[in-house]
């Protein structure tokens, strides 16, 4: 059943609120797609470590908590890929301006790696901004080839 379900293109979108609990609700949501698809545990791990970051920037960053601006989820499954779009309706951001982790000014940041983050465990990253206002994030990661 698990074989037959996790080739079958499956898409869910989720409409969640500016509040911590649904940076779990989107890891728990993704997950349970990544695991139909088959992925093993250490990109399962990437994948988590990967969707937190980027709802807590949704969260923090973008809607900044406002109780009025919800965050858009939607992973899509298909044979070959798991497909992810987190997008909150903040003010945006350039990811290109983000500071260097990596620079020795900012190692000790308690904040800042998250985009280095998604990048390093995606196969694609891509951030775009949403009209009127917001922030989209795009992430795919690729299930191995047996």
């Amino acid at each position: 059943m698990a074989d037959y379900e996790s080739a079958q293109a499956h898409t869910l979108e989720l409409v969640l609120d500016s509040c911590l609990e649904s940076v779990d609700a989107a890891e728990e949501a993704i997950l349970h797609e990544a695991k139909l698809l088959g992925f093993d545990e250490d990109d399962l791990h990437k994948i988590g470590i990967a969707v937190r970051e980027c709802m807590v920037n949704a969260v923090v960053h973008g809607n900044r908590y406002n109780a009025r601006k919800k965050v858009l989820v939607k992973v899509s499954r298909a044979a070959d890929r798991l497909t992810m779009v987190i997008a909150d309706e903040g003010e945006g951001f350039d990811p290109n301006a983000v500071p260097d982790p990596l620079a020795s000014e900012n190692l000790l940041r308690f904040c800042g790696r998250g985009v280095m983050l998604m990048r390093a465990f995606m196969d694609e990253f891509e951030v775009s901004l949403r009209q009127p206002k917001g922030t989209e994030v795009r992430m795919v990661k690729y299930k191995p080839k047996q």
